[in-house]
């Protein structure tokens, strides 16, 4: 049986992170797909840990994975161990907020099947009935990808969003040295040197507040745009 691996990174997300997993288990995958869900836990200081352990022995019947980071080492570092771990046949990112929804799953895997791609975003600008919770996140992002755009050739709309689809193996083929919120702009990059045109589907989009708990601020989109440029000219 072909399989979706989901990374979920996570730190300090107790208020969420049962939440996101119920949603996952209840989503049922095109083609009776099966689920592997690895949460890799960077090194929270709250009741996450407690929290996915629990979920995972009331969920026997669920192939979950529960992995502790020796360290808080973030974002970046935390998906290198989880693509390291994944066994799926696809991989997809999955953050451990509420903003994505599970069942959009379906939409980047029939793309990725019909079409054989390796690697398929998930657009929340391609949805106009989506909202943006900051006018800095939304210029932010539209920044991000404008750059990307035109240092690689693509017609991005959403280069940052979380939903990032990718043929497990030639994910695995990447070498990735990110630490934290730099994972999307780094793995663009690469995925664009190595001649792939990506192409995007749209997904729903639910964000969240800072009081919430949303953690990027306008220093990651600056790094953004310098990994981008970064890996441009870099050999």
């Amino acid at each position: 049986m072909k399989k979706l691996s989901i990374i979920i990174p996570a730190y300090n997300e107790e208020r969420s992170i049962v939440l996101i997993l119920e949603k996952i288990a209840r989503t049922e995958l095109v083609g009776k797909i099966g689920k592997e869900i690895l949460i890799i836990d960077d090194g929270s200081k709250d009741l996450t840990s407690e929290k996915c352990k629990q979920f995972i022995q009331a969920h026997p019947e669920l192939n979950i994975h529960y992995h502790l980071q020796s360290s808080n080492q973030g974002k970046g570092a935390a998906l290198r161990t989880g693509i390291a771990l994944a066994t799926g046949d696809w991989t997809i990112i999955q953050d451990a907020d509420l903003e994505y929804d599970p069942e959009d799953y379906n939409v980047l895997l029939q793309r990725a099947i019909e079409h054989d791609e390796k690697v398929v975003y998930g657009s929340r600008f391609l949805n106009p009935s989506n909202k943006h919770s900051y006018l800095r996140f939304y210029i932010g992002g539209r920044l991000v990808t404008f750059v990307t755009n035109l240092l690689y050739r693509q017609h991005l709309t959403d280069e940052p969003t979380c939903y990032k689809f990718f043929d497990t193996r030639f994910l695995k083929s990447i070498p990735l040295t990110c630490q934290g919120f730099e994972f999307c702009p780094e793995v663009t990059a690469k995925v664009c040197k190595r001649g792939i045109k990506i192409h995007e589907v749209p997904i729903h989009y639910y964000p969240r507040s800072i009081a919430e708990g949303k953690k990027i601020n306008w220093k990651d989109g600056l790094q953004a745009i310098w990994t981008l440029l970064k890996y441009r000219f870099k050999n």
